[in-house]
This record gives structure tokens, C-alpha cells and sequence, in this order.
């Protein structure tokens, strides 16, 4: 009897020991937290949300499958738009509307019927730059990290492998000029970086711009064709209708003086592509133009070519001037000379700069470029129709790009999300896992306090975990959102190489399956 307690009583040592730490654990997986101040509003009721599900319901249950032809696709890319981007950016916007809270908000491309997630790793690498993703989503085949439009066979800076046509890899836009349909390019970055020239290079570094940029990585440039002499002098870049975006640099040599930046280009071989670009173009209804005033006065109906450099390197941020043109003014304009084709075409659009905010922690510069990005698709969406234009939103790779802690509903995104349990200082919204922002701990090893800075200010950095010179890239993968022909296609999780492979279908461009030959 005696033995029988015993055992009993160190049952319940043990049962309460447990119980203690069970509930320890429970403490740590959901610490305490406090709190901005409560607003005093009274948030929706449950019948606003009961509605809400039914009426999302209602027009899921009306939305149609379109199995017709696609005459003409735009292409978007949200260069470095993470979901974590997305799901800010919407909130940014709903907060300036000045929207009751900003979470209520929604992205105009959010409203498409079909999403799908994308997954970037690269051929040889497990997180993706914008070269090898541009090659995947552009071509349908998967390539080395910082190569572009070559197969995986060629490794990083083989020049002799770029040049053998063998290795090279046709994109969706090349499959459009054979099929006779207009063609065209939009970025807010250089019309040479990564994402845009995807559509047209071949080349074993993506940093291969120039000839001098060949030359510097120990190429020969007379054999080794650098990515701007390939938009004007290759196919299919010779031939693409519509051509805007920044990096006159690319195009100038060192002696010819640029209009704005008072310095030189960057070419060493004395062609002056953009010269030449005029040249070939001659007796054709064709222009050149470099200021938003001369864009203004383009007139699509006496346009056949454009080519539009508007800044010496990369278009400026919308929240640093409005020199530039915007993306949403540049792509209607492209869509106004394309679609005088009866054919239809090809336009592929570049948000460029939110990655290059992602980079350096800017996070209220990635939100605003993903808003203009998203007012370009909006733009996009009502000069076509549903049933003959395809519309996709992706993106090419994420950050690491966080919204993390316990805000309030209508707590400013670019704000503070509370103050931490451990050390009693605030810690912003939006934050990074690495990159210049990283805030160095005090002399006495705290944290720094952030409680002095400006973080609405639209060039303040967030804090990281890890310092580096540039953010890196995210793993993660990214979403697919699409409308038009052949889009219920684009659903699931699937690779990110996938998607050329459907734009071919519903285009009837390409050598693969086509949905105008399987009927």
C-alpha cells in the first residue's frame, strides 16, 4: 500500500513537472507582446465577413474559361516582388487612398481569376538571380545562374559556348516575330539588364552590357557579342517594334557626351548603337526619343519603331522624380502602336526598380514601384479584351523580406509594429534579413533604438539581422497571377520554366503544343 503511494505521488511530481513545462513552452511560442495604441474603431462585424465570403464566391462561381486564341500577350514582371512584397504593397496603397485601415485595399492584379506559385531555383543554384529565372520564364528552360538565354550547358563567362547557336535558347518573344506579331520591351531599368534582355540576348554573363564589360572579363568583344549590340544589331532584338527604358550608357561610346549626365558612355569599340539603331531604321516610320516630352509627342498612328532611352542608367525612382515617364504612361503607349497589328502581339513590361529598392532595404520605394507596376497591369487590362489578350503578373525571384510582429489593423505599414518582450525598444513592421540598413548594437551591446528615426521616410532603411553591402535575394517562391485565354492553365504549383510553355499554347507561337493545332 505504502509502495503503491509512493509511486503514485511520483507520478504526479512528475504529471505537474510536465505540466509546467508544457505551459513554458506555451509562454515562449506566444510571448507577450505589446501593442501600438488602439485606434477606439470597431472593426467589421461578422456578417461583413460572411458577406464578403459569399459575394468572392458568387463571382469565382460566374467567372468563365476562355479556350480561345491568344492574339496578344503582356507579359509583367515584378522583378523581386516576394508575396511578402504583394501583401505590403496593398497595404501601402490602401493607406494612401487614406482607406478606413489599408489591409481592406487589394492590387488590381489581385483581382485575376487564376493564380498559381512558381518555383525559381536555378539550373546550378538553389536561389535565383534575375538571369537565370529570365531564361526559365522566357524561353521554358532552366540555365546557370547569371547566364542568359544559352542552355545549362554553358557555364558562367564561356564566350565560345555563348556564340555556338547550339547552346542558344529562343524566348516567347522571338516565337511572336515568327508568327508575324509585333513585339515589344518596357523596364524601368537598363533595356540591358537581366530581366528585359531575356527577351532577345544570349550571353554567358548577364553583366555583359558593353564590349568594355567583355573585354574587363577577359573576352575577346570582336567575336564575343556584348547584350546591347544583340538588341540592335541581332535577331530578334533587330526586329522588336517597341523598345523603352533607360541606359543610354550601353549604346554610347566613351567620346560621346551624354545630354544629362555630362559624362561619356560606356562602349570602347566607337559604335554608337543608338546611331546605328537610326541608320537601320531609315525610311521606316521609326523614333528615337530620350525626354518624356519627345515620348508625349509620339504618335502611334505614325509609329511603327520606337526606341526610348530615358536616363543615362537606370529610370528613376517614382518617388524620386517624374522626369521620367512613368510605367503605366509607357506601356499604354506601346500597346497603342502594337495592337495596330491585325495579328496581335508581344509586350513584356518590367517593375525593375523593386528589386533594386529590395537591395537597399528601401522598403517604401519597393512598395510604391509595385503600386506603379500594378496601375501599368490596370492600364494594360482596359485598353484589351479578356477573351483575346493573356495577362500574367509574376515575378522572377523573392527577398528576404519580412512583415512580421503584432500590429494593429490600420497601423502605418512603414511604422513600428510594437516593442519586444526582451529588451523593451521598438522594432519596425517591414524588416530584412540582411543588407546595408543593419543597425550595429551600442557600445554596450543593446539594440539600437530606432525610436528617433523617420521610418515613413521614403530612402530610410530597415533594420536587418546580418549586414551585407546589398540585400541578397529569397529563395521563396512567387506567384503566378493571370486573366485572358488558356489562363486556368497557369494554377497549381509549378516550374517556373512552365510558363513560356503556356504562352505558347494559347498563342499558337513556338514549336511546342499549341492549342490551335490540338482541335
Amino acid at each position: 500500500m505504502i509502495q503503491n503511494l509512493l509511486i503514485l505521488g511520483l507520478c504526479l511530481i512528475a504529471f505537474s513537472a510536465g505540466s509546467s513545462a508544457h505551459t513554458d513552452d506555451n509562454d515562449r511560442m506566444h510571448p507577450k507582446v505589446s501593442f501600438p495604441q488602439s485606434s477606439g474603431k470597431q472593426y467589421e462585424d461578422a456578417s461583413y465577413w460572411k458577406k464578403n465570403a459569399r459575394d468572392t464566391l458568387a463571382k469565382k462561381l460566374k467567372e468563365p474559361i476562355i479556350e480561345t486564341e491568344a492574339k496578344n500577350t503582356v507579359f509583367f514582371l515584378g522583378d523581386g516582388m516576394s508575396l511578402p512584397t504583394v501583401t505590403a504593397a496593398r497595404i501601402y496603397k490602401g493607406q494612401l487612398e487614406k482607406l478606413e485601415y489599408g489591409e481592406e485595399a487589394s492590387l488590381f492584379f489581385e483581382s485575376f481569376p487564376n493564380t498559381a506559385i512558381s518555383k525559381t531555383f536555378c539550373s546550378d543554384s538553389q536561389t535565383a538571380d534575375s538571369a537565370c529565372s529570365a531564361t526559365a520564364y522566357l524561353t521554358g528552360v532552366k540555365a546557370n545562374i547569371y547566364t542568359i538565354g544559352v542552355k545549362p550547358t554553358v557555364n558562367l563567362g564561356n564566350c565560345e559556348a555563348q556564340m555556338n547557336v547550339t547552346n542558344q535558347v529562343e524566348s516567347v518573344l522571338a516565337w511572336a516575330q515568327a508568327a508575324g506579331k509585333s513585339t515589344g520591351i518596357i523596364t524601368t531599368t537598363r533595356i540591358t539588364h537581366a530581366s528585359p534582355s531575356g527577351t532577345y540576348a544570349h550571353i554567358a554573363h548577364r553583366d555583359w552590357e558593353n564590349d568594355d564589360m567583355v573585354r574587363k572579363s577577359g573576352q575577346n568583344p570582336d567575336t564575343c557579342d556584348d547584350i546591347a549590340e544583340q538588341l540592335i544589331l541581332r535577331r530578334p532584338g533587330i526586329n522588336v517594334n517597341v523598345i523603352l527604358g533607360g541606359g543610354r550608357r550601353e549604346f554610347t561610346p566613351t567620346s560621346v557626351i551624354d545630354p544629362e549626365e555630362k559624362i561619356g558612355g560606356k562602349r570602347t569599340d566607337n559604335k554608337n548603337l543608338i546611331e546605328i539603331w537610326k541608320v537601320l531604321k531609315s525610311g521606316k516610320k521609326a523614333q528615337y526619343v530620350s525626354t518624356r516630352a519627345e515620348f508625349e509627342k509620339i504618335d502611334p498612328k505614325e509609329t511603327d519603331f520606337v526606341l526610348g532611352l530615358f536616363n543615362y542608367d537606370h529610370l528613376s525612382y517614382h518617388l524620386d522624380s517624374t522626369e521620367d515617364p512613368s510605367l503605366p504612361e509607357l506601356t499604354k503607349k506601346a500597346i497603342e502602336i502594337l495592337s495596330r497589328n491585325p495579328k496581335g502581339y508581344f509586350l513584356f513590361v518590367e517593375g525593375g526598380r523593386i528589386d533594386h529598392a529590395h537591395h537597399d532595404n528601401m522598403a517604401q520605394k519597393a512598395l510604391m514601384e509595385t503600386v506603379m507596376m500594378d496601375k501599368a497591369v490596370e492600364t494594360a487590362a482596359n485598353m484589351t479584351s479578356e477573351n483575346d489578350t493573356l495577362i500574367l503578373v509574376t515575378a522572377d525571384h523573392a527577398h528576404v523580406f519580412s512583415i512580421s510582429g503584432y500590429p494593429k489593423r490600420g497601423n502605418p505599414i512603414m511604422g513600428t509594429a510594437g516593442t519586444s518582450d526582451k529588451d523593451n525598444l521598438p522594432y519596425t513592421t517591414l524588416s530584412y534579413a540582411n543588407g546595408p540598413g543593419y543597425k550595429r548594437p551600442t557600445s554596450t551591446g543593446e539594440r539600437y533604438d530606432i525610436s528617433n528615426d523617420d521610418t515613413s521616410h521614403k530612402d530610410y532603411k530597415q533594420p536587418t539581422g546580418l549586414p551585407v553591402y546589398s540585400e541578397t535575394h529569397g529563395g521563396d517562391d512567387v506567384a503566378i497571377f493571370s486573366r485572358g485565354p488558356y489562363s486556368h492553365y497557369l494554377s497549381g504549383v509549378v516550374h517556373q520554366n512552365y510558363i513560356p510553355h503556356l504562352i505558347g499554347y494559347a498563342s499558337c507561337t513556338g514549336s511546342g503544343l499549341r492549342s490551335c493545332s490540338s482541335k
